[in-house]
């Protein structure tokens, strides 16, 4: 049974409960108080604390969706330790469908944050002292940017042995190798110890259901993996692993037609894609440089001259 106090927002949280709280983040010039609500599930037996967190970017609402199924399905409701559910922390990006918080900053880039800062800096700080602590497990849910689409995947430092055993576990189609960012969310908790899953999957404002039910049921797997929750992992992918990447990025100006599925394996000089005029007077074709996975698709139909069209592994 748990005898210990777990305190969290200033507020104590009973063993055996459900309980709600709210990150005030800030007033509107209509003195309407803009809150993100924070869903806590504590057993009634000492445990860990695992934070399942979307909506870092306001536009990213796969992880949103993922979340939400993870409340609907009652996967939140522990035997063991503690669950919180963020479901949208960007919850301004949110509202109006942008990635962005309303002074501009990608939120992303702003922690651990300032008291004084600027607003998206002053909400990462009131995160960074008054939830990241008290966590020990955190997995942040993501997607591409803009029309760019990512396949189910695991990003991490693949020298951190603890996460690549819960990312395998995970067990999305892809693991990608990521180096650590500065100011990120991730670099953050990484620096107060914690262990960071992050899952990035489909793009900007589309709910994609395949994406969804990897996160799911690779959410689920790491919980009862930790021991949250009782049932049996399952493993239906053969993940690749991607240890070294890059973007391959369009050399011309133009109409995007795309001619390959993202998630695919791809040959040498395999076509990709073309780039065409609107005039009909040249096409472009885009050759795989060399072997390679293709794990991130740009989807725009219109095209700049070096724009990112497709992350490819440079390691087979």
């Amino acid at each position: 049974m748990s005898n210990k106090p777990f305190t969290i927002l200033g507020q104590d949280i009973p063993a055996g409960k459900r309980t709600v709280l709210d990150i005030e983040v800030a007033k509107l010039h209509t003195r309407t108080t803009v809150k993100v609500p924070v869903i806590i599930e504590r057993s009634k037996v000492d445990g860990p604390v695992i934070l399942l967190l979307a909506g870092v970017h306001g536009d990213e609402i796969n992880g949103v969706g993922i979340i939400r199924e993870i409340i609907n399905q009652k996967l939140n409701v522990p035997k063991k330790g503690t669950i919180i559910c963020i479901p949208v922390f960007n919850i301004f990006g949110y509202l109006i469908k942008t990635r962005e918080f309303p002074d501009g900053r990608d939120l992303n880039r702003m922690f651990p944050g300032s008291l004084n800062g600027s607003l998206a800096s002053q909400f990462a700080h009131q995160f960074t002292k008054e939830i990241a602590p008290f966590v020990d497990y955190v997995i942040d849910f993501h997607t591409g940017g803009g029309e760019r689409d990512n396949i189910s995947q695991i990003r991490l430092d693949s020298s951190e042995e603890k996460t690549l055993e819960l990312a395998n576990i995970f067990n999305s189609p892809y693991v990608v190798h990521s180096s650590y960012i500065a100011k990120s969310l991730r670099e953050t908790l990484k620096k107060m110890g914690k262990t960071v899953l992050l899952f990035e999957g489909g793009k900007s404002n589309n709910l994609d259901p395949v994406v969804i039910n990897h996160g799911i049921r690779g959410t689920k797997n790491v919980l009862i993996h930790l021991g949250f929750i009782d049932g049996e992992i399952a493993l239906t992918e053969n993940s690749t692993f991607i240890k070294s990447s890059k973007w391959l990025r369009s050399n011309h100006s133009g109409m995007f037609k795309l001619l390959v599925e993202n998630g695919t394996h791809v040959k040498k000089k395999d076509l990709l894609g073309v780039i065409q005029d609107p005039f009909g007077e040249f096409k472009k074709r885009i050759f795989a440089p060399f072997d390679c996975h293709i794990f991130c698709i740009n989807k725009t139909p219109i095209v700049n001259k070096g724009e990112a069209l497709f992350h490819i592994s440079i390691d087979g």
